[in-house]
């Protein structure tokens, strides 16, 4: 265990002054600190904090236009230019259903807030970023040049926190149920048979938790009619194909306070070391494919016929992106997504962890 005394705020600020070049989430590994704590060091200067208060802050958005939303986790960064529209609020769930802005959003994991300053030469950056308990970004605002900027500085000021303190009380997580190590209560027809009757995708998150079992380990137990293990190149050859073929998807990134959807088409892929890259215009996304320990290609039962997800898992069980065809609710899942799927190199499938 990391026994190192943590720096204080001005070495910290110190620390960001020396390396401006470094990204925010490598710097705080380097000291040993969480990001949110290395942003809590700059309050007073080019940081304020910001009250969590999730719906205001959707509401408010809106008036601000165009931005970019980013909502990553350890293996992938999920970019998109648009506006925060069509919001739907909730204490325990929110979402924006936005043409480009999608997010479904946990509201009681964001802890922390921010609104950041950075100047760049002669401009400035202006941002909004979100923490959980444990100082790990959920999600973050980036204001583009046509934004308006009377609305932003309004909405902050509206959100500003009478602390504006240089430190923040970290918290280790709880452990959540979409890794390893639930323990396989379920038998296997027992999963079969609730996995059979699914009538919606979203009724999968349910039937997991009421088997207590993880995501991972429902894929490996239920069947290779249901769930069938790729070769760890599939994601690669995914984006590759759907750009070739101009086949819309439906992308998801996400971590524990927010998930991020991308719905259309993808056209510039561009691999650079271990990082497979999508630089579109209103849509970028960052995958370590490195990070990648196994890949599920995923059959759903739902009233509209079976759809299929293509689903990367980290060493740990947890789930680092997913992929389905695009598709609205009431349509059949599209012939060249699921010709697509269905294509992709197959490997043996492990037993049941």
């Amino acid at each position: 265990m990391d026994q190192r005394v943590k720096p204080s705020p001005a070495e910290i600020r110190r620390a960001r002054q020396d390396n401006l070049k470094t990204r925010e989430r490598d710097l705080s590994a380097q000291l040993g600190i969480s990001e949110a704590e290395l942003v809590a060091a700059h309050c007073g200067f080019g940081a304020v904090r910001v009250e969590h208060r999730v719906n205001d802050l959707l509401t408010g958005l809106e008036a601000v236009g165009e931005v970019m939303a980013l909502t990553r986790n350890e293996s992938a960064v999920h970019e998109k230019i648009g506006v925060y529209d069509k919001v739907v609020t909730g204490n325990h769930n929110a979402m924006v259903l936005g043409e480009n802005i999608d997010l479904r959003i946990f509201p009681k994991i964001w802890s922390h807030g921010f609104a950041v300053e950075k100047r760049d030469g002669d401009e400035i950056r202006r941002s909004l970023q979100f923490f959980d308990a444990a100082g790990e970004a959920v999600h973050k605002v980036h204001l583009k040049p046509a934004s308006n900027l009377y609305a932003y500085q309004k909405l902050v000021a509206s959100l500003e926190s009478a602390n504006q303190e240089p430190t923040v009380a970290i918290l280790p997580n709880a452990a959540e149920g979409e890794g390893e190590g639930l323990g396989l209560v379920a038998s296997i027809d027992d999963l079969r048979d609730r996995w059979s009757r699914l009538t919606d995708v979203h009724q999968f998150f349910g039937m997991l938790k009421t088997l207590k079992l993880s995501r991972r380990e429902a894929v490996r137990m239920v069947g290779q009619d249901y769930a069938w293990l790729l070769d760890n190149n599939a994601v690669s050859a995914l984006f590759h194909h759907a750009a070739a073929g101009d086949i819309p998807i439906m992308c998801f990134v996400g971590n524990r306070g927010c998930i991020q959807i991308h719905s259309g088409p993808i056209k510039s892929v561009k691999v650079m070391g271990p990082w497979i890259n999508v630089l579109d215009e209103t849509f970028h996304l960052h995958l370590r494919t490195d990070h990648i320990h196994e890949v599920w290609a995923v059959r759903k039962p739902t009233k509209d016929g079976h759809v299929t997800s293509l689903e990367a898992y980290d060493a740990n069980g947890g789930m680092i992106i997913q992929f389905f065809g695009k598709r609205y609710e009431g349509e059949s899942e599209r012939e060249d997504w699921r010709f697509l799927a269905e294509n992709l190199p197959r490997i043996p499938s492990p037993t049941a962890a």
